[in-house]
């Protein structure tokens, strides 16, 4: 079922279900009353990332409150989408829109590597986070992606599933075109690794490279900036063997 874009969308903690009665936040109290001056009896949806999508009708029991209460379940729970996404954090701007739109291609795990040529240091897990149910809340996913808190790539590759393919964007691949290197990958446990601005350096090339779990594809016969090069890397690699087949 596809999502409705003509009502408003609210992530919440609390559970949903029929009846159920929940308090909005502070900042969702302030955008509901103060910019969109909704009025009591006015329904949106609400969903959580656990109990699908709920319609709701939203009151006012005092000047500075609101409560919503369920009234019928939208669209049920998907399944979480396994895509790991393992990105180098970017500045800020550029950032937000890499983890947007990771969200909106279907990652269902976003984890920051601090790679040698990542800029300035990653944004804390909570404004990842942030980011993310801001994502979802716009583009109408209900599997809310898990973020994970940054770590180098190092000890990322360290800790690795063995069962888990781990796809990276190489710029320096002879070839221009990353479909047959796609077609031949079997597994069904995906990850993508995006680099840093100035790319991986040559050490960390090597290592990706010498790691059985790990395979190189190339992004077309352009430069790409980084976060474009994320975006064309999940629509690729979602279109070839992941789940848009």
């Amino acid at each position: 079922m596809r999502a409705n874009f003509r009502m408003q969308r609210l992530f919440v903690e609390g559970g949903l279900q029929a009846g159920a009665v929940l308090e909005a936040t502070e900042e969702q109290f302030h955008y509901l009353a103060h910019v969109l001056r909704a009025e009591p009896g006015t329904e949106i949806l609400l969903f959580n990332g656990r109990d699908g999508e709920w319609r709701a009708r939203i009151d006012y029991p005092t000047r500075k409150r609101i409560r919503f209460e369920t009234l019928a379940e939208t669209r049920p729970q998907p399944l979480q989408p396994d895509l790991l996404y393992v990105f180098a954090p970017l500045k800020v701007g550029r950032m937000d829109y890499l983890v947007q739109k990771a969200v909106e291609m279907g990652a269902g795990i976003l984890q920051p590597a601090l790679t040698q040529h990542t800029q300035g240091k990653a944004p804390p897990t909570e404004k990842i986070t942030a980011n993310v149910i801001e994502a979802a809340e716009q583009c109408g996913v209900l599997a809310v992606p898990e973020v994970r808190p940054a770590a180098k790539l190092a000890d990322i590759l360290a800790a690795w599933d063995r069962e888990r393919r781990l796809i990276y964007c190489d710029e320096g691949e002879e070839s221009h075109n990353p479909l047959p290197v796609l077609s031949g990958i079997r597994e069904t446990k995906l990850a993508l690794l995006v680099g840093p601005e100035g790319g991986f350096s040559e050490e960390e090339r090597r290592q990706l490279r010498g790691l059985p779990f790990v395979t190189a594809i190339p992004l077309g016969p352009r430069i790409l900036r980084a976060d474009t090069a994320a975006v064309a890397a999940l629509a690729v690699v979602q279109a070839a063997i992941g789940d848009w087949r």
